[in-house]
């Protein structure tokens, strides 16, 4: 089954936090929350922690019993133990995510990150034959440029080769990037989307304020969109929308990326249950039309 004919929940949960900020205990309750919500998407890396965020998503669902109920996303490319697209070392992070994982199947295999020193023809092969051998399901490309994707799904018309189905792509309310041509390749190949950082590095959910100080390993970062104009007025612009719904600032940003062209869910991250409520909210959320102009036009 094709990565658009599946029936995915509104959001996408991110497995960046497992084995991170989320210790073993803490990362099941998250899983055991999103499962019991309906979620059925999670998205995790051969990099995330070394690969501990794969295992601990592979002992989740050996415990629950729930392979047959999760889509499993994983990556390769990216992590220095495992680095590039060749097809060789696709082969070896494959069998070893499948391994950490305890799966015989990956439902979504990205391609992490683009690497130009290895012929388009060589990676996507490389994964046409674990598609042929059915280990893995779908593909897709993680933080490729509008060019390359279109080469590449070029190549994969050309030669008979399986094709991406989906990006993964930087994409919030205050980075809009993806706007262009990105999008526009994805839209011309008939694609989807599962943005990331789709909650601004959490500044998005509105804890970062001018002189509050929060304690997160990504407060630095988020903490600079309170530099411009446009963060304070995307804040002021969410806490409107939220308020009239009675739900936190991050439902609504989550739901506005869901209502995006080409988006089919956004993924998030949770390092506790606490955190992941306001962002399961997006599930029973859709926006007016009146209400996604407000948003847009405060982060142009």
């Amino acid at each position: 089954m094709s990565f658009s004919e599946l029936n995915l929940f509104p959001l996408c949960l991110g497995g960046n936090v497992f084995g991170w900020t989320a210790d073993r205990d803490d990362s099941f309750a998250v899983l055991d929350a999103y499962a019991e919500a309906g979620g059925n998407l999670v998205d995790t890396a051969d990099l995330y922690s070394g690969g501990v965020s794969e295992t601990i998503v592979g002992e989740w669902m050996a415990s629950r019993r729930n392979r047959d109920r999760i889509v499993v996303a994983t990556k390769v490319g990216m992590w220095g133990e495992r680095p590039g697209l060749s097809a060789a070392n696709i082969r070896a992070a494959a069998e070893d995510s499948l391994r950490r994982l305890g799966t015989d199947h990956i439902d979504l295999y990205w391609a992490h990150v683009d690497d130009a020193d290895t012929p388009l023809e060589e990676t996507l092969g490389a994964f046409d034959a674990l598609v042929t051998e059915g280990k893995v399901r779908n593909i897709g490309a993680s933080n490729y440029g509008a060019e390359r994707l279109s080469e590449a799904m070029r190549i994969s018309e050309r030669d008979g080769l399986a094709s991406y189905g989906v990006l993964q792509q930087h994409y919030n309310l205050l980075e809009r990037d993806y706007e262009g041509a990105l999008r526009d390749v994805v839209i011309e190949q008939g694609l989807t989307s599962t943005p990331y950082y789709g909650l601004a590095r959490g500044f998005l959910t509105g804890k970062y304020r001018p002189g509050v100080t929060v304690d997160s390993p990504r407060a630095g970062k988020a903490a600079e969109y309170l530099e411009s104009e446009r963060g304070p007025r995307v804040l002021d612009a969410l806490d409107k929308v939220a308020a009239s719904h009675g739900v936190a600032p991050a439902t609504v940003a989550l739901a506005w990326l869901a209502a995006q062209p080409t988006v089919a869910t956004p993924i998030a991250s949770a390092r506790n249950v606490e955190q992941l409520r306001p962002l399961l909210a997006v599930a029973g959320l859709t926006l007016s039309e009146d209400e996604l102009a407000l948003l847009d036009e405060a982060s142009r």
